[in-house]
């Protein structure tokens, strides 16, 4: 089938790559987010999908809303049988979702209906879900409500991060998604509408929700942090200073809620519940560190408290 692909970020590459490799399909053009401002340097930089369309020669699109009247008219001219979607970014208007023969197909990284919206990995592991996975859908004017093609597994691991996470399902995601667009052109495969029930919602994460709050149990603090690694990271206050930090280990024992305690064998919070030992810590302008190396270097005061 010719090909129109869709995607943004780095987990889109997988997906695009594999279609583009693919012996039965033809990625005729890419759309992607606009290039931007991004890094220290603040230089403005192309997207993961579009770099990697660049280097296959792909032509590449990228509107500020997909549903710009020259946008129309190229995706028209161009008369894609199938846009396959990984991570786009924007809403896809009527204007666009009814020019492909096969309409728009999104792989998204849940088990539809449960966690539609922008941030499903990060909110399973949030909530603490033992298995998650990906699906392939028809894109309709509900979010990530149209029915769905197929699914794939994937058990979370106790020590899990999102990022972890989304890197594995971003690989096992791109075969299903081909898998889905062989289904497709053979008539194979036929779209089954999404149950009713077990619907829940993944908004987008903000820096804010990266803030420990140690007056919870450990669980949660340790669920809170893989969920938000590596983006938009975890974040606790120091004697007023911002201290980046990275999943903890949870320990059998008990500590004052909030107070750090120095020890050779390591830096420990203590939670409502359990202390939790500090890993790799980021203070403000540094690299990361191992938290006892930067606890040394901080020279804390005994009851020391994190905010």
């Amino acid at each position: 089938m010719r090909l129109v692909f869709a995607g943004t970020p780095d987990p889109a590459v997988p997906s695009l790559r594999r279609l583009i490799e693919s012996q039965r399909h033809e990625v005729v053009a890419v759309v992607t987010r606009p290039d931007a401002v991004a890094g220290r340097g603040r230089k403005v930089v192309r997207s993961p999908i579009g770099r990697l369309a660049d280097e296959y020669e792909i032509p590449v699109f990228t509107p500020h809303k997909p549903g710009e009247p020259e946008f129309v008219a190229a995706l028209t001219e161009l008369a894609p049988d199938c846009c396959p979607v990984v991570a786009y970014g924007a809403l896809l208007p009527s204007a666009v979702l009814d020019i492909p023969v096969h309409g728009w197909v999104n792989l998204h990284f849940s088990l539809l209906p449960a966690w539609r919206g922008a941030a499903p990995v990060q909110a399973a592991v949030l909530a603490g879900d033992e298995i998650t996975g990906a699906s392939t859908f028809r894109i309709e004017a509900g979010l990530d409500t149209g029915p769905v093609y197929g699914v794939v597994t994937e058990r979370i691991g106790t020590t899990d991060t999102a990022g972890a996470l989304l890197a594995r399902l971003s690989e096992s995601g791109a075969a299903l998604l081909e898998s889905t667009l062989d289904g497709i052109e053979d008539g194979t495969i036929q779209a089954v509408p999404q149950s009713s029930e077990g619907v829940s919602y993944a908004p987008k994460i903000e820096s804010d929700e990266g803030h420990i709050r140690w007056d919870q149990p450990a669980l949660a603090i340790n669920r809170r942090i893989r969920a938000v690694t590596p983006v938009p990271g975890a974040w606790t206050e120091v004697a007023g200073k911002r201290l980046k930090v990275g999943p903890v280990e949870l320990v059998e024992e008990q500590l004052p809620v909030r107070t750090i305690e120095v020890r050779k064998s390591g830096v420990y919070v203590g939670t409502t519940t359990t202390a939790v030992r500090l890993d790799q810590v980021q203070p403000q302008g540094k690299r990361m560190m191992a938290a006892l190396d930067w606890a040394r270097g901080a020279r804390l005061e005994p009851g020391t408290v994190v905010e």
